[in-house]
């Protein structure tokens, strides 16, 4: 039976790499890839490249898992340590962690809760960031991404409404004392009238 994940899950191919140092790491560059290393798990250290400009997407997105097919096999990996050049921002190595499957799943999982959490904190005209900071805490404390994305939902939606109540409040009382203003400056017109005559 084949792992299904989510968009979150990206594969590529590494090559193996047996040269070190900083030249070897300017070559590999200059062919289009990244050095990269892999471990964990109990198993052995194994020193990768990874093309440039998929490693560079696939990091774009939020609990990247990558799937990556190296000497035969297929493992699934996670970024643990990201290195990019201080000025330019390009990627100069990465270090890659391997995980199961099951915490492949609770990744895509987390990671499809704050997109649409962020799509529906958007949508509320809401602070995204403070709706995915809610959203992971209340993954930290141990609740379902599922179940705290219902509940970030849910607030940015009450939230959404309480302010959309204070504003059509505040936009009344300045209504109203705007009239109440514009009512104590109308001139006395027919007095100024009388004294001129």
């Amino acid at each position: 039976m084949t792992e299904e994940f989510h968009v979150t899950t990206v594969a590529m191919s590494a090559v193996p790499r047996s040269d070190f140092g900083k030249g070897a790491a300017r070559r590999i560059r200059r062919d289009g890839n990244i050095p990269a290393v892999i471990y964990g798990q109990g198993a052995d250290l194994v020193h990768v490249a990874l093309p440039t400009h998929d490693l560079d997407l696939a990091l774009r997105k939020p609990r990247v898992v990558l799937s990556v097919a190296v000497e035969g096999g297929t493992v699934l990996v996670k970024p643990r340590d990201i290195q990019r050049d201080p000025v330019k921002r390009n990627l100069e190595h990465v270090d890659l962690v391997i995980i199961s499957a099951q915490e492949a799943r609770e990744r895509s999982d987390m990671a499809d809760a704050i997109k649409a959490a962020t799509a529906a904190a958007e949508e509320a005209g809401m602070d995204a960031a403070a709706v995915v900071q809610a959203l992971e805490a209340a993954v930290a404390a141990g609740e379902d991404p599922t179940a705290a994305l219902q509940h970030a939902v849910a607030d940015a939606a009450q939230q959404a409404e309480a302010y959309a109540e204070a504003a059509a409040h505040e936009a009344e009382v300045e209504a109203s004392e705007a009239a109440e203003a514009a009512e104590g400056l109308e001139p006395a017109a027919a007095p100024a009238e009388a004294e001129a005559e």
